[in-house]
């Protein structure tokens, strides 16, 4: 079965002109130069010490690449990234008319006026699609949160704090949201001195939820003994940042018992990094 979903709360950023590759290629943490029609990049944009700002998906279309990101940091990112054009010939425009939609399961057609690529994180996330009019949904924005809970995907700003988390403590390693080869970004220090030092000490990771939902930012506790913090979720699945030496461990968080479910695309903490 095929589900489709439209999802509001996400927006598009066109960056245009004859340097949109490099002048990207120098701020976020993947190759921009693999987003091809059908091929699109995850990246992250980081503070200048590596900390997490914003993530988005990267599409080619024609002389301009497009940004799938959080409606919510639109506001941010328009002027954070006109603010290091300097004399790249870009510009950075909201496009509110293109519209964000999802879909996941088996024998996804393809749609005649929609930029698409699979989602680049992990083959069972689906594809993403930027289209200019509503599609068929036969989905909800819940019902996708339910399947990448269950992949144990992040969610951008519910499930990173803004100039706190570190990529690697979310996963960007292992699904394909950072590249080591490509060069130097701002806050690429931080990022391979946490992979090549093992400095890693917590991770994001799903949680089956086995009680009411806490509120996000709910800490975790193994025997009362602060040991992460609750993030996104929905039903009986979440995700919440935990201390390695915690994730076999029994868990609480307000009122609900959590058990982490490491999945099988995250390295074992042990050979982390």
């Amino acid at each position: 079965m095929i589900s489709m979903a439209a999802l509001p709360d996400r927006a598009v950023i066109a960056v245009s002109g004859d340097d949109r590759i490099t002048f990207l290629q120098g701020l976020v943490s993947n190759d921009v130069a693999e987003a091809a029609p059908g091929r699109a990049v995850w990246a992250a944009l980081l503070t200048p010490q590596g900390k997490y700002l914003a993530d988005f998906f990267i599409f080619a279309d024609g002389d301009r690449l497009l940004l799938d990101c959080e409606r919510s940091q639109i506001a941010m990112l328009v002027p954070r990234l006109s603010r290091y054009r300097l004399r790249a010939k870009v510009s950075v425009s909201a496009e509110p008319g293109i519209l964000v939609h999802v879909a996941w399961g088996n024998g996804i057609p393809t749609l005649d006026g929609v930029i698409a690529a699979p989602d680049p994180r992990l083959p069972e996330a689906g594809r993403r699609m930027l289209s200019l009019a509503p599609l068929a949904a036969n989905a909800s924005p819940l019902d996708y949160d339910r399947h990448r809970l269950s992949l144990g995907l992040p969610d951008g700003s519910r499930d990173l704090e803004a100039e706190k988390s570190t990529l690697l403590e979310a996963g960007f390693d292992e699904l394909h949201g950072v590249s080591w080869t490509k060069g130097c970004y701002m806050g690429q220090e931080l990022t391979a001195r946490t992979k090549y030092r093992g400095l890693l000490k917590r991770r994001l990771v799903p949680v089956a939820v086995d009680g009411p939902l806490p509120p996000p930012g709910t800490p975790v506790l193994r025997d009362g003994l602060d040991v992460g913090a609750f993030r996104s979720g929905l039903d009986g699945d979440g995700m919440a940042v935990l201390r390695l030496d915690a994730l076999d461990a029994a868990l609480m968080c307000g009122e609900a018992r959590l058990t982490a479910k490491v999945p099988a695309w995250m390295r074992a903490p042990d050979s982390t990094g």
